[in-house]
């Protein structure tokens, strides 16, 4: 299985992804940080996500900043 390091690679490349709240999660429980603190380091990380990323999920261009 390989996918999303940041939520512990739960999906299959080239799968769906499991969604934000899914990976907010799984970063809180992995670095022991607060859901808050989680979605910090989500929303820091889909501003900096890559165009090829952004093209294979619009949805990061949605997150502010």
């Amino acid at each position: 299985m390989a996918g999303c390091a940041k939520c512990g690679g739960s999906y299959k490349k080239g799968g769906s992804h499991p969604g934000f709240k899914a990976v907010q999660a799984g970063i809180a429980k992995k670095q022991g940080v607060s859901k808050a603190a989680a979605g910090a380091i989500l929303a820091s990380a889909a501003r900096k996500a890559s165009a090829a990323a952004k093209k294979a999920n619009p949805n990061l261009k949605r997150v502010k900043g």
